[in-house]
């Protein structure tokens, strides 16, 4: 492979306990009961505002459209507070970044997750320099699963598809690397809406992403 593009939570880094801490300190801002780890960890993949927005429809209905963008001005003080201090890389995820880097692989994030966000988790834990490009889910006009973002990965580089490899935790990631022509693995550990992810029919399941082609 010339090129590896990675999701990044709940393939990277196991980050549902920071996002569940943001979500929560939100709710208790507005007076509302807290939410579970576990619910957020089915609700990430969209997005944050699609997750703040189950979380709080979960304990407070539907929300109010007038007031929601203060909620969520809040919910992202809170979250770029938190990002990086409760997440933690999965097992091999740091070994093997650094091995695809000296062995010259191309290395990329392609995540539904905000810039700020993204940004500061890979700050937090001092791996800027892992990637050769990141991209996330503000950075076009559309996000996973419309394969825009693994094309334009591939067009940067000078990769084909045939060289390239997507390396995911859900549904959604499967469906972005089927859109755009390249192989999809998928590890069985991250999030993907509480299902398993073989039901999304990835090319293959590994353990870790220490089985990544060199």
């Amino acid at each position: 492979m010339a090129l590896v593009m990675f999701d990044l939570d709940g393939t990277l880094f196991d980050t549902a306990a920071e996002i569940a801490e943001s979500a929560n300190r939100t709710l208790i801002d507005y007076g509302h009961a807290i939410v579970s780890e576990q619910q957020v960890r089915d609700w990430i993949g969209h997005g944050t505002g699609w997750m703040m927005t189950q979380a709080w429809t979960a304990v407070a209905g539907a929300p109010d459209a007038a007031a929601w963008p203060q909620v969520m001005k809040t919910f992202i003080a809170h979250y770029f507070e938190c990002a990086g201090t409760l997440s933690r890389p999965y097992p091999d995820v740091m070994e093997t970044l650094a091995e695809l880097k000296q062995l010259g692989v191309k290395r990329a994030i392609v995540t539904n997750k905000e810039t700020r966000f993204t940004q500061r988790i890979l700050e937090k834990h001092a791996v800027q320099d892992a990637f050769d490009q990141v991209i996330s889910g503000d950075t076009y006009s559309v996000k996973k699963p419309d394969p825009t973002a693994i094309y334009n990965c591939m067009q940067t580089f000078g990769v084909a598809a045939g060289e390239s490899l997507f390396v995911g935790d859900s549904r959604i990631d499967v469906a972005t690397a089927k859109a755009a022509g390249v192989m999809c693995w998928a590890v069985p550990y991250g999030y993907n809406m509480g299902e398993p992810i073989a039901s999304a029919d990835p090319d293959r399941i590994v353990p870790t992403i220490k089985d990544v082609p060199l």
